[in-house]
């Protein structure tokens, strides 16, 4: 009997007595071909102490292989293809009578892509000019830098690099990392808590300075958020920011034959980057547009585990006080509903693109995987043999390296597939861009 609603299956496999008996008799004759029983030679012991010692055994061991297989064959015969793992349970199980076991389980649905090529999406397009190159060069310059003291005699003012010694107390208490020493403030940079740089600003060199501030309340470390500290400063020495002059000399020292060569290769990383960007947008299009031509029914129980998944990220951004303004201005069911709706549509793009890869055959090669993990593991210079170890020996990190790559594989053939509009933009449009806004 079969009850169904949507994708989800409950029923009743039967076991016939007559065919678990047989299968304990097979299994039992084989263990009697090797079985050693003191007192017989291997293979000659009689069936009566062979089932008397190993009945009880094999009895688990067939039921277990023959539940796995009526479970198979009802699934193939009723064309059923299980989104998890089913709920098996054992309902009757008596001597001399038919096993009886009950099954629980969601199907994946029948999905149906539309023809891509009736979509069309917009596609930006932005290229590196002049300013951009010169933003980029003067950020080079900046990672040359060099400091050097300022002779004359002034206030300090916001520009200025700073060397100070200070220790900050709350209550009168010393507090853990609160304390520095020979430590270069560039005023203005916003490094520390607000107003403890502008209370340094039209100072003289070698003042020494009590700055006091209030930790702001989503401050990181917890024991002083909220709390007001007074910081006793003592202001050595003033010093200026000296950047090198953009000439060959300078680009040579960034491996570069010449400064037109590194204009060149500027320009053409800010356009790999733009290039990048657009593509984020692109594929957010394209999955709005996904998500808008395609309805189905999803297994709930996969979009329990999505959800899931996405409420302990919340829970652990809100421990760590890092929600945003519109999160915090919402009751905890609201936010509930909107994610639930958030992992159905993830749900249902995740099962939509996995059609469209096995529909075309879209797989990754060694080849790509292996590149992949050797990108993640430049990231760790000199640690690079351990990371890339690392992966080969963990399955479930390998996979969370696999999972995004086939995802980017088949959104680019779709991408591909679509009628796409290319509109030249800005870069500051290009990095404003939000679906979202109105």
């Amino acid at each position: 009997m079969t009850n169904t609603n949507k994708l989800a299956h409950s029923f009743t496999v039967v076991i016939p007595t007559k065919d678990f008996t047989a299968k304990i008799d097979e299994k039992l004759k084989e263990i009697a071909k090797e079985a050693k029983i003191q007192g017989f030679r291997p293979g000659q012991a009689p069936m009566t102490l062979i089932k008397s010692k190993y009945e009880n055994a094999v009895k688990g061991e067939v039921l277990d292989t023959l539940i796995q297989e009526q479970v198979e064959k009802t699934f193939k015969d009723k064309d059923i293809k299980p989104a998890l793992r089913p709920k098996v349970e054992l309902k009757k199980f008596e001597d001399g009578q038919d096993i009886e076991i009950s099954v629980e389980v969601e199907a994946l649905p029948s999905i149906e892509p539309v023809d891509f090529k009736t979509l069309s999406i917009e596609r930006m397009n932005a290229t590196a000019g002049e300013t951009e190159i010169n933003q980029a060069l003067e950020r080079l310059q900046m990672g040359k830098r060099k400091t050097e003291v300022v002779d004359e005699k002034r206030a300090t003012k916001t520009g200025d690099i700073i060397v100070i010694d200070f220790v900050g107390t709350i209550d009168g208490e010393e507090f853990n990392g609160g304390k520095g020493k020979d430590y270069y403030l560039d005023l203005g940079s916003n490094t520390f808590i607000p107003g403890f740089e502008d209370q340094l600003t039209g100072k003289e060199i070698g003042s020494q300075v009590d700055v006091n501030v209030s930790f702001p309340e989503d401050y990181h470390a917890k024991n002083l958020a909220g709390k007001k500290a007074l910081f006793k400063v003592d202001i050595k020495e003033l010093r200026k920011v000296v950047k090198p002059e953009l000439n060959d000399e300078f680009a040579k020292s960034l491996g570069m034959e010449s400064m037109d060569k590194l204009n060149k290769m500027v320009k053409e990383e800010l356009d790999k980057e733009y290039t990048s960007v657009a593509r984020m947008h692109a594929k957010r299009a394209l999955l709005d547009k996904l998500a808008e031509t395609h309805s189905f029914d999803v297994p709930q129980g996969m979009v329990d585990m999505e959800f899931e998944s996405i409420w302990k990220q919340f829970e652990q951004a809100k421990k760590d006080g890092q929600l945003d303004e519109e999160e915090k201005n919402k009751s905890e069911d609201e936010l509930k509903a909107e994610y639930r709706a958030i992992a159905e549509r993830r749900v249902r793009l995740g099962l939509l693109l996995a059609e469209v890869a096995n529909r075309n055959k879209i797989t990754l090669s060694q080849e790509e995987v292996t590149a992949a993990v050797m990108r993640e593991a430049r990231r760790y210079p000199g640690q690079e043999k351990m990371v890339f170890e690392y992966y080969q020996k963990n399955p479930q990190a390998l996979d969370a390296v696999r999972a995004p790559l086939f995802e980017e594989k088949v959104v680019d053939y779709i991408l591909g597939e679509v009628n796409t509009t290319e509109k030249t933009v800005s870069v500051e449009d290009l990095y404003a861009y939000n679906p979202d806004a109105k």
